[in-house]
């Protein structure tokens, strides 16, 4: 459930990306859809690592790295 929510959040933060980088080339500047885009999308990166330092902790994510 974990893993499903952390893949989600990043689908989600690419999705957000590609409208940023959208509404760069359509709006020309003219409004604030990219300042929000963008916005959306570092809460997302953000609420991505917080998910996968709770995983981590908790134990439900492990590393097999071998240091």
């Amino acid at each position: 459930m974990l893993k499903a929510a952390i893949a989600l959040m990043l689908i989600a933060t690419v999705v957000s990306l590609f409208s940023g980088l959208f509404f760069l080339v359509k709006d020309e500047g003219h409004s604030n859809r990219l300042v929000t885009a963008l916005t959306v999308r570092v809460v997302l990166a953000v609420i991505t690592l917080g998910l996968i330092t709770w995983g981590f902790f908790s134990g439900q994510l492990v590393s097999h790295a071998p240091w």
